[in-house]
């Protein structure tokens, strides 16, 4: 599904290293089915951890610990037992550019709208299976799930214009004022309606989102 100028559009910005937004992922994925033909969606990485962020996980893991209790608890997701070793192991390196590239190669290289899907399937990789989001190897695998050649992704994901192209992403994501992740927002012309800051589960998010269109229908 391309996006279509005179649809609404629901903007979906999170990070691939986001707990919170891996428990937001199944509400989004029940929206994309849901709204389909109604909204169109968009995806982009926030940088959570980047320049001085950039580091072990293991300086960092007793916090992450007991942040995966509380996703657990509140959005029913499950942490695997491979992502939970890495966090105790300490040394890999979280970075939210690689994953942030992936998802721009995604977009560049999809014809069919699927990034909700995809920045879905970053996540699995990661929180379920332990993989390295730092290499290009990891995405290959998923953009030929997807129909995509790993040689095209592994194409646009070295290119110099696309790490420059995901450094401009991160600026926008802080002019747009987003505080924390996830952040969505449904734009409609060129007004925006913030629909939530953080997980909601889907009963919550829709009511807001019809609220939304309701609002932006009412005020065109």
């Amino acid at each position: 599904m391309q996006p279509h100028p005179d649809l609404p559009e629901i903007l979906y910005i999170y990070d691939a290293y986001c707990g919170w937004c891996y428990g937001m992922s199944p509400v989004m994925q029940r929206v994309t089915q849901e709204y389909a033909g109604r909204v169109t969606f968009a995806v982009l990485s926030g940088g959570m951890v980047t320049q001085d962020e950039v580091g072990p996980i293991g300086e960092s893991w007793e916090h992450i610990a007991n942040a995966l209790q509380q996703v657990e608890q509140v959005t029913g997701v499950r942490f695997g037992e491979a992502y939970k070793q890495l966090g105790q192991k300490g040394s890999y390196v979280q970075d939210s550019e690689p994953p942030a590239r992936a998802l721009y190669a995604f977009r560049q290289l999809d014809a069919q709208g699927r990034a909700v899907a995809f920045a879905h399937d970053v996540q699995l990789a990661l929180f379920e299976r332990g993989q390295d989001l730092n290499t290009s190897a990891t995405y290959e695998v998923l953009a030929q799930s997807y129909g995509l050649a790993a040689e095209d992704f592994r194409r646009v994901f070295q290119q110099p214009e696309t790490a420059e192209a995901v450094q401009q992403e991160f600026v926008a994501v802080q002019r747009i004022g987003v505080q924390g992740f996830p952040t969505i927002i449904l734009r409609v012309g060129s007004q925006g309606y913030v629909l939530s800051r953080g997980y909601q589960p889907y009963e919550t998010f829709v009511e807001g989102l019809e609220q939304a269109l309701q609002q932006a229908e009412e005020e065109a």
